[in-house]
């Protein structure tokens, strides 16, 4: 079945956002734990929702640290966050070509549209799937049926893009092929151990292969 639905993550696999999450992170958790976390330690809190995160560091401040994040991350966001090389061009030639197109992210709306209108992405996506919208995040695939539901599409026709283990166990789970970007800030070796159906070095791997299944 040839695929006609794309899936994207948006955090790191359409826009880079990790100076500013890692920032965020490291501003929000300095005044508790001073010296403890740093750039290198807080790489495994990207991907997975804030809740989840700062639930695991200390579950009665878990509100107070995602308060404090957001307001340092959107107070930061303009000045910090890049659209990756190719994205916008390819995203347009898919839009073009008539491909739907879906935003599936562990981020709550409101900060999704922020990099989506920053960057100019938000006119290719009708859908976007939020932290707000579901009662499960990836890698359940509920924000993955949620997404293919308002797409009128099905999981056999569908690629889940992204760069985290949590979009690519949400693809396997949702019955959708995955591919994972090269560009991912944990690595390649850490992308290839995800076992992903595919690995992107670039948007244009990506068109070849949906225009191709």
């Amino acid at each position: 079945m040839s695929i006609n639905t794309i899936l994207f993550d948006l955090d790191g696999t359409l826009i880079d956002t990790n100076e500013l999450i890692i920032r965020s992170f490291i501003h929000t958790l300095e005044e508790d734990y001073p010296g403890k976390y740093t750039r290198e330690t807080v790489l495994p809190f990207i991907g997975p929702s804030l809740y989840e995160t700062f639930s695991s560091i200390n579950a009665t401040k878990t509100d107070q640290f995602i308060t404090k994040y957001r307001q340092y991350n959107h107070k930061h966001h303009d000045e910090l966050v890049v659209i990756f090389p190719g994205v916008l061009e390819g995203i347009k030639q898919l839009h073009a070509q008539g491909f739907k197109l879906a935003i599936v992210t562990t981020k709550i709306s409101q900060t999704a549209l922020m990099g989506l209108k920053l960057t100019g992405l938000d006119r290719y996506f009708d859908v976007l799937v939020g932290l707000d919208h579901v009662q499960h995040e990836k890698p359940h695939p509920e924000p993955l049926f949620k997404a293919l539901e308002q797409l009128q599409s099905t999981p056999d026709k569908t690629l889940m893009v992204g760069d985290n283990s949590h979009d690519i166990e949400a693809g396997k789970n949702a019955g959708t092929k995955t591919a994972a970007v090269g560009w991912a800030i944990k690595g390649r070796s850490y992308i290839e151990s995800l076992e992903p159906d595919y690995i992107l070095d670039s948007m244009t791997d990506l068109i070849h292969i949906v225009e191709q299944s």
